[in-house]
């Protein structure tokens, strides 16, 4: 090794044990200042109200304020993308869902991030099976109905949606693939407009999380058809599965997964996660999740980051079968 080879690489090690040891002074010292977590849609969606659900607790918890940003647009790339650019220091985090994982197809090559390597994962907050809700006037109350008549009359059905690449828009695209029905996909700009139109008709069906839909269920303007779960969640036993109406493996969620940017200390990164997996599975917390249709989950980071990446994958898949496109 040269002289000068020998000096640089000296001072690469020295430069690298530098930044360590910066990291673990601001580790050591977090938090200092407020924290904010970043949502990337509008207020009072799911994605909100699992971040509020943790923002003040988490507070406590840290000893300093915990903020919530709301930063809607393009399908939550305006949002998580301010997440991605903002320095590794455990002061900005993002709670992302599936449109995140499904980004990662539907952007491929346009997007300012990688939904996976631009991150560092640190929980899983929460999961809500997705449930499928069909107008009352439609003559149909069950899974095998509303296939028969959606094979009857290909193209006629129409299904809403929060927004093209979200769960419940890829979850009933996997549907149709599964069973061989065409339904129009009429995308909304988030839960609530999409509900107006499932209750008044304008649409026939759509999935969505049973907080979203509870009211309407319980009113009669909606009709529960099946949720897409493993089993029936104990908060809603009267509805059965798609996989007790002849549908095998069909389970799909929403979920809520919080991000910190690629690089974070390992430190800030595992605290937070601990904190946030204290909250959620705290017996109070876990029953107040489920009287909104949330499992409780506080996965580790190694967890949070093996999820995203299946998700990643998963949507991939059903995205290139059914052929969705962001046009």
């Amino acid at each position: 090794m040269s002289g000068f080879a020998s000096v640089t690489r000296r001072a690469a090690l020295g430069a690298g044990a530098g930044l360590l040891a910066s990291r673990g002074a601001r580790a050591a010292g977090y938090p200092d200042r407020p924290i904010r977590i970043v949502v990337p849609y509008t207020p009072g969606g799911t994605t909100d109200v699992a971040a509020r659900f943790v923002a003040e607790p988490l507070s406590k918890a840290l000893g300093q304020p915990v903020v919530v940003e709301n930063r809607p647009g393009a399908n939550s790339i305006v949002g998580a993308g301010a997440v991605a650019a903002s320095p590794p220091d455990g002061y900005s985090f993002a709670v992302v869902i599936g449109a995140h994982a499904a980004n990662a197809t539907l952007y491929k090559g346009k997007l300012p991030f990688d939904p996976v390597a631009s991150f560092a994962p640190v929980s899983l907050m929460m999961l809500a099976p997705l449930v499928l809700g069909a107008n009352a006037k439609l003559p149909f109350t069950d899974l095998a109905g509303m296939l028969a008549y959606a094979k009857a009359r290909p193209g006629a059905l129409n299904y809403g949606s929060s927004g093209i690449g979200a769960a419940a828009h890829l979850t009933m695209e996997d549907l149709q693939v599964r069973t061989g029905t065409q339904m129009v996909h009429v995308p909304y700009r988030g839960t609530a407009p999409a509900l107006q139109d499932l209750i008044s008709g304008n649409i026939g069906v759509m999935f969505d999380s049973f907080s979203s839909l509870r009211a309407q269920f319980e009113s009669g303007a909606v009709r529960p058809i099946g949720f897409a779960s493993a089993t029936r969640p104990t908060w809603a036993p009267n509805i059965p599965t798609f996989i007790e109406s002849g549908l095998p493996d069909f389970v799909s969620s929403t979920w809520c997964l919080l991000l910190a940017p690629a690089n974070t200390p390992r430190e800030i990164v595992e605290r937070v996660s601990g904190e946030v997996a204290k909250i959620v599975r705290d017996p109070a917390a876990t029953e107040r999740l489920r009287g909104l249709g949330f499992d409780a989950v506080g996965s580790s980071p190694e967890e949070a980051g093996t999820f995203l990446r299946g998700e990643v994958d998963r949507w991939a898949k059903v995205i290139t079968a059914a052929n969705v496109t962001i046009e």
